[in-house]
């Protein structure tokens, strides 16, 4: 079943990773050079999970959340990152906002509902890691 919001959301949250024609970004160190996700385009959430706490993002790669906030795992990274995952965070992103996706410790956050297992082993590119 395919919800015409669940679409505007999807090409919202994919068309906000991409970088922005025109303007200067820049290419970020690899957090990790595979990650696992739901399909071989990283564009079903894995999972909805729980903030357990705070975090503040250290650079443009990951997203603040904030404590009881609801997340969308896209992507489990793997090998030396394997402590990130890769996300949305629900909340003011999507009000007057696109959602962004980033980067937070797995060790924040609580899953609650496993919506598709992240059993696809995707390499990461260097749009994984791109900051605007």
């Amino acid at each position: 079943m395919n919800c015409p919001s669940a679409s505007l959301l999807l090409a919202a949250i994919i068309l906000s990773s991409l970088p922005s024609l025109g303007f200067g970004g820049r290419p970020m160190a690899k957090l990790a050079s595979r990650k696992l996700c739901a399909d071989e385009e990283c564009s079903y959430p894995i999972s909805q999970a729980t903030a357990l706490q705070d975090y503040s993002a250290p650079d443009c790669r990951f997203l603040s959340v904030q404590q009881g906030q609801v997340v969308f795992v896209y992507s489990k990274l793997m090998g030396r990152g394997r402590l990130f995952w890769g996300g949305s965070v629900q909340g003011e992103y999507y009000g007057s906002q696109p959602a962004r996706l980033g980067y937070f410790p797995s060790s924040i956050l609580r899953e609650d509902y496993v919506l598709k297992p992240g059993k696809v082993e995707v390499k990461t590119d260097k749009w994984d890691f791109y900051c605007q």
